[in-house]
Parts: structure tokens; sequence; C-alpha cells
């Protein structure tokens, strides 16, 4: 099995080519890929499958070809990722799997539309923003409001006043389980200049990441809101670079950077077993030039 590494900001995702879906992806085999030490590394799994041949997303192969199958780190499985799906946009652009310009991608969260060149950021239409509300979450023994606000997954994005630099994301923050009985990606946000705020993110299934695309939509809207301004365009500043998050009175945009850097084989053993703790002699997986 082939695979690609690529990142949206440091969100880093390893891609499987998969198009006739044959591929048994269990939480375990996930769970091997995305280790850093004994694996390949990576928050996520994105599998690369043609929407008309996977039976949960198949009504949606009118309007996109690919289906993004996305996996948390610990195998979970997620409705949206917003650097996963312009990383796999880049993706089937660079395989000839896809031409630049604008194009549909099936995700569990409904169809994306993404536009991008032969190089350079890609910008994808995250949908519309839902406000369900207010809710709270502890970090650390300290408690922050925020703003339920779901994007085709979970989130709580809380603007606060201590340092984000300062927090420490090493554990899974508290929150309410009623509100979020599937789990939740907390954002915890500062404003930093004009329509510019920075933001740290504990992503559930996948602790601390350098970066999230939908919570980095849900930060803007938990911002324009506080400013009083539901349009906009927002610079939203993560641990692992820069994206822009534009507002209108219909949907979301999401542009920044994705990048492919490296390529290979895994070594069968690896998915076989489902687990990346094997047999010490034989790497988890081989480069290739």
């Amino acid at each position: 099995m082939r695979f690609v590494k690529g990142h949206g900001t440091e969100n880093d995702f390893v891609i499987l080519p998969d198009p006739d879906a044959r591929l048994e992806l269990t939480p375990a085999k996930v769970a091997a890929l995305c280790d850093r030490r004994a694996g390949i590394g990576a928050d996520g799994v994105l599998r690369v499958v043609r929407t008309e041949r996977c039976a949960e997303v198949a009504d949606l192969a009118g309007a996109a070809e690919w289906f993004m199958d996305y996996r948390n780190a610990d195998g979970g499985i997620a409705e949206m990722c917003g650097n996963g799906v312009r990383v796999f946009a880049r993706y089937l652009v660079d395989a000839g799997l896809a031409a630049a310009g604008e194009f549909g991608i099936a995700t569990r969260g409904g169809i994306k539309r993404v536009r991008l060149g032969g190089t350079g950021d890609v910008t994808v239409d995250m949908g519309r923003p839902r406000i369900l509300g207010e809710s709270r979450t502890t970090v650390a023994g300290r408690t922050y409001d925020g703003l339920n606000v779901n994007m085709g997954n979970p989130h709580l994005a809380c603007l606060i006043d201590d340092p984000v630099a300062g927090l420490d994301l090493g554990r899974e923050p508290e929150f309410d389980r009623e509100v979020y009985p599937h789990g939740v990606n907390v954002e915890l946000i500062n404003v930093v200049g004009d329509h510019a705020v920075a933001m740290r993110v504990h992503e559930r299934g996948s602790g601390e990441t350098r970066s999230c695309g939908t919570g980095a939509v849900a930060t803007a809207v938990a911002a324009a809101r506080a400013a009083g301004e539901p349009t906009g365009a927002w610079q939203v500043r993560v641990l692992g670079g820069s994206v822009t998050v534009t507002l209108d009175a219909d949907t979301s945009y999401l542009s920044g950077p994705a990048v492919l850097v490296a390529s290979g084989v895994i070594e069968p053993g690896l998915l076989e077993s489902g687990s990346a703790h094997g047999n010490p002699a034989v790497p988890a997986f081989s480069a290739t030039p």
C-alpha cells in the first residue's frame, strides 16, 4: 500500500489512495499509521475513495467523484476536516485525479467545493457555520465560556484573556458531555490585531494539533460575533502558520497552504497487524525516492 504525507499549516495527514474501496481501515490500523514513533506519524488519515464505491456517501457521487474518508489519529471517524480537505484536493490535482480549478469533494459533512491552481494556496467553501448556543470548558483548572459552533463537526470556540501561548493543552479539556456526547474540538483564542486572532486547539481523537481548519472557521465566527461584525475576513494564526477565513451572509471560506512532502510504501506487517509495535527489526515503512 502506497502512501503520501502532506500537511496544511502543519496539521499533517497520511494519504492512502484506495480508489476502489478495497482497504479495510480499522481504528487499530489508523492508530498504527499515525503513531509518530513506530508508524508514519500524523494527526489523521485521509483515504482517497471513489464516491460511488463507498455506500455511506454513494448518493453524493453525482456531485463529487472523490470521497475524503477522514479518520482521527485514534482511529475515530470524523465528519469533516478543513485542513484535510485542502490537502486532499492538492493530492488529487498533483496525482492527476482532478484538474486544477474548482470541483467538489464528498465528505461526511456533505459536498465541499474547493478552488486551487497547479501550485499555491487552496480555498474551500466550508459551508454556513451553525451557532448552537454557548457552553464552557475547563483547561488546567481554568474555566472559559465559549461559542458552540458546528462546522459539520462540533467546536467550542472560546475567546479568552489569558495568553494562549501559556496554556497546557497536554490533556483533553473538560466539557459538557450532554452538549457534546461525541466529543468536541476546543479552540482557545486571543485577539491579536485588527481582524486577527491567535488560536490553539485540542482536537477530539488527536490531542493538541498545530492547526485545525474547521476550528479556524469556528474561531473566526466567535471573534466576528464578539466584534459585532458577522461578515468579513479574519486572519487566524495557529502554531503551524496562518490561514484566512472569510465570512459572508451565506457561507464561509478557508484559504491557506496545502503541501505534499513525501511518498512511500507501507510495509505489509503494519496494516496486517494493526500495530506499529511489531518486530523492531522491520521498519514500519520504507520511503521511496
